[in-house]
């Protein structure tokens, strides 16, 4: 592990970069629902702590720029290419999922 505090920041950005392009490019099947009820965060998550990170360092920016930016670009555009309705079985497994972390 590094002992440099700016080459961890380095390595975490560029983690963090490519679990974005991991959600956005490669695996856009993976549906936020699904995000929820494995790990509990799903990309709008990101972007709340995106935003929050942004804040505490003195930084404003909007919900809708964050989502944009974890996106990978338009909110609007990725739900309209990728989101699929929540099936009765994720619904279900997301609620319990809520249950059991609560």
């Amino acid at each position: 592990m590094p002992n440099e505090a700016a080459t961890t920041t380095e390595l975490e950005a560029a983690a963090f970069r490519r679990l974005l392009q991991h959600l956005n490019v490669k695996r856009t099947d993976v549906q936020n629902i699904d995000l929820m009820i494995l790990a509990g965060f799903c990309r709008n998550c990101l972007a709340d702590w995106y935003r929050e990170a942004a804040a505490e360092r003195g930084i404003e920016i909007n919900k809708d720029e964050a989502r944009d930016y974890i996106y990978g670009g338009s909110v609007q555009d990725w739900k309209t290419k990728f989101q699929k309705e929540a099936t009765p079985e994720q619904l279900a497994a997301f609620a319990a999922a809520q249950k059991s972390s609560g």
